[in-house]
């Protein structure tokens, strides 16, 4: 099963008709569940796969264990959930010119973090399908070790020490 994500603050309806077009011309071989937040009026409503609004965290959790595949946004939290679980991601990013978020910070990210090992990056939604296709055929090689819930204790203790020593004007 795929999982697609596209978080929980905005819709993304560039996103989920380019999955739900993908969809449509892979047939009933592509099983894809998304969570695609309560879609506000004239929005795009899959017809392809099976989609809800919202899920609690353990369902949420249980969809992404069960997962081949994250599709979602370039939202950090949905890229360190599917590398915190050792699931490849394909991301494609809101974009700031067209109203998706306020500003370019997801296509940075996707600049940033694209060519790393589980991270499949669709710039724009003419290109989705075929990442999405290069993503599931990579799918079945060895994966990347998921990364741990939190960072290495010598980074947090070298952070902590900067931070306690160092006096914090709060002008």
């Amino acid at each position: 099963m795929i999982f697609l994500t596209i978080g929980t603050h905005e819709p993304f309806d560039r996103l989920i008709r380019a999955v739900d077009d993908w969809c449509a011309s892979r047939g009933t071989g592509a099983r894809v569940f998304g969570q695609i937040t309560a879609p506000t009026p004239g929005a795009w409503h899959p017809q392809h796969f099976e989609w809800v609004a919202r899920l609690d965290p353990q369902d949420y959790d249980r969809r992404i264990a069960g997962a081949c595949l994250i599709v979602s946004h370039a939202g950090m939290g949905s890229i360190l959930t599917a590398l915190h679980h050792g699931k490849p991601i394909v991301v494609m990013p809101r974009r700031g010119y067209l109203h998706e978020t306020r500003n370019d910070h997801q296509f940075t990210t996707v600049r940033m973090l694209g060519g790393r090992s589980g991270i499949h990056v669709a710039e724009d939604e003419t290109v989705l399908g075929e990442v999405l296709d290069r993503a599931l055929a990579a799918s079945d090689g060895p994966q990347a070790a998921p990364i741990p819930a939190l960072a290495d204790s010598a980074f947090t203790g070298a952070l902590r020490a900067f931070l306690t020593s160092q006096p914090f004007d709060r002008k």
